[in-house]
């Protein structure tokens, strides 16, 4: 039954998809559907594609992981869209440009700015894109027992090949279908589970109390290495194989199953918090139990806020509205649809953190929603429900995909390689999407939210202010925008970079380098405007900035 869901979702997408191949005669076609998309089908298809794995899985997931805190994520999504609402949408779209670094030089007249912006494109997408497979290759290995690399090929090769015949068109009929289905298929599970569980269940979601033991034998089968801290003797089964362990500290190796017996204390996991319990519940966010909450909390929000100004396959959307009154109403109906579908993440989480919160434990909390059905009822009941959930999420990964492949195939051929033909643009988006299968086959251990939270640290540290300084600012130049952006670049990406490489610091480090966003937004805004004044903005700007505001009803 899953694996003919999961199926079924890829028709699906291939055979919308190829309404738009008839349509497809020219790079405008390609990359903006000749800007005659509805606000009202725009706005669904630029949720479709803004719910991706983070949102339909990795939201629960972080709740049972971080706690309660973690509903900040989705206030940031959404709030995103208000702030890209009254800066950017409609200046945006009155540029007549295809993509951002299209924007960038039509705005500053430098060739040099268009190729590095696609590069900042080429960052943000990959760093977007994998985690969408991976956790398509998760999600089936989880629920379907399929090796992983199933699940990242399939996706792979959907996404690609929709694309490729049918361009922004098929991915805007693809996306917006794939909105609905993914509400509906993340709505009906949630209510289902609410009413299985029992009340005591629920109560127990509405004051959690701390995971400090196993209330039954339970295997966790770790998906990174992990570091345990035993406190008291207990006999575990490792791999099939009893040991008696004293207090000390263990390594769990990735792959292996530790199965605790009822009644042991639960390991401590070195920055890691537990379900349940004080700290789990305050809502405030403190990843690793740094001890800066509120500091953890403002740099999630100015990551995922300004983050959302920035993302290159969220900004072309608004290419495709036919004026700039449509970008802006496809972002208000888009805040509307967005708020509708994160209602429901929360009760994923709170629900995961008591039935499932040895999934702390082995590093799979991304995979709670689709392993909460099987929990609740281990009947046909609960396997349909697992089957609806793998659908919706694989529908996730899709939509998200095509908009991100748009936008890197985009950066390569339209703005590194000018001159791009409707042919160079299929053969670049199979390109892309073969490099992009072959760099999420080995992140099979890399953390999916971690990744996510990365592209938009990325977002809001470039595109932001480029796009906000040059939509308000007549002063910006050339070089202050390029100079900015490769700050804003190093400081967000080669952090991050580190930490997953070098390992994260601890205490206040640990917030300052784990989510950059906080001072390098700052950084990159100031070094721009700092090194316009230095300079002088083209002859041009006057008039590029009259044509950015002024209504095209009244020219």
């Amino acid at each position: 039954m899953i694996i003919a869901a999961m199926v079924l979702v890829v028709l699906a997408t291939l055979l919308i998809g190829a309404r738009g191949v008839a349509a497809m005669r020219s790079t405008s076609d390609f990359l903006v559907a000749s800007r005659r998309i509805s606000p009202t089908l725009n706005a669904a298809a630029v949720s479709g594609e803004y719910l991706s794995a983070a949102s339909f899985l990795g939201v629960a997931g972080l709740v049972v992981k971080d706690g309660i805190g973690a509903l900040w994520y989705p206030v940031g999504f959404t709030a995103g869209y208000l702030a890209m609402l009254a800066l950017v949408a409609a200046p945006m779209r009155r540029t007549g440009a295809l993509t951002v670094p299209d924007f960038a030089e039509a705005r500053l007249g430098s060739r040099g700015l268009r190729r590095l912006s696609a590069v900042v494109v080429l960052v943000i997408a990959t760093l977007y894109l994998v985690p969408q497979f991976k956790a398509a290759g998760q999600v089936l290995t989880v629920v379907a027992g399929t090796p992983y690399w199933v699940g990242v090929v399939v996706a792979g090769a959907a996404v690609s090949v929709t694309l490729a015949l049918g361009g922004m068109r098929a991915a805007t009929y693809v996306q917006a279908f794939q909105f609905g289905l993914k509400l509906l298929l993340f709505v009906v599970p949630a209510i289902w589970l609410v009413l299985s569980v029992g009340g005591d269940t629920r109560g127990a979601a509405l004051s959690p109390v701390e995971f400090t033991t196993f209330d039954r034998a339970t295997p966790v089968e770790f998906r990174l290495d992990t570091e345990l801290s035993v406190t008291e003797p207990t006999t575990v089964v490792v791999d099939g194989v009893a040991r008696d362990l004293a207090p000390a500290r263990y390594a769990a190796a990735a792959g292996s199953t530790w199965t605790f017996p009822a009644g042991a204390d639960v390991p401590d996991v070195d920055g890691a918090l537990p379900p349940g319990g004080e700290s789990w519940s305050r809502p405030l966010l403190d990843p690793g139990g740094a001890g800066f909450p509120v500091l953890a909390t403002l740099s999630v929000l100015v990551a995922t806020v300004l983050g959302t100004m920035g993302l290159p396959h969220i900004l072309v959307r608004f290419h495709t509205s036919p004026d700039g009154r449509g970008a802006r109403r496809t972002a208000a109906i888009t805040v509307g649809l967005l708020s509708a579908f994160y209602l429901f993440p929360a009760i994923y989480g709170v629900l995961g953190a008591v039935l499932l919160p040895e999934l702390y434990l082995s590093g799979g909390t991304d995979t709670v929603v689709v392993a909460l059905p099987a929990r609740v009822d281990t009947g046909p009941a609960g396997t349909l429900f697992t089957a609806l959930l793998t659908a919706g999420a694989f529908a996730a990964f899709l939509a998200t995909s095509l908009g991100l492949l748009l936008a890197l195939s985009g950066a390569v051929s339209h703005d590194l390689l000018p001159g791009g033909t409707v042919r160079r643009l299929r053969v670049t988006t199979l390109g892309a999407a073969a490099l992009v299968v072959a760099l999420a086959l080995p992140a099979v251990h890399l953390d999916v939210g971690v990744l996510v939270t990365s592209a938009f640290g990325v977002a809001a540290s470039t595109f932001c202010p480029l796009l906000v300084l040059g939509i308000w600012w007549a002063r910006l130049t050339a070089r202050g925008a390029a100079v900015g952006m490769v700050v804003g670049l190093v400081s967000s990406a080669g952090v991050t970079a580190a930490n997953l490489f070098l390992g994260a610091p601890g205490g206040l480090a640990a917030v300052l380098l784990g989510q950059p966003a906080l001072w390098s937004v700052p950084l990159a805004f100031a070094t721009m405007v700092l090194v316009s004044l230095r300079g002088r903005p083209p002859a041009w700007a006057a008039a590029a900035m009259l044509r950015l505001h002024l209504d095209e009803t009244r020219r």
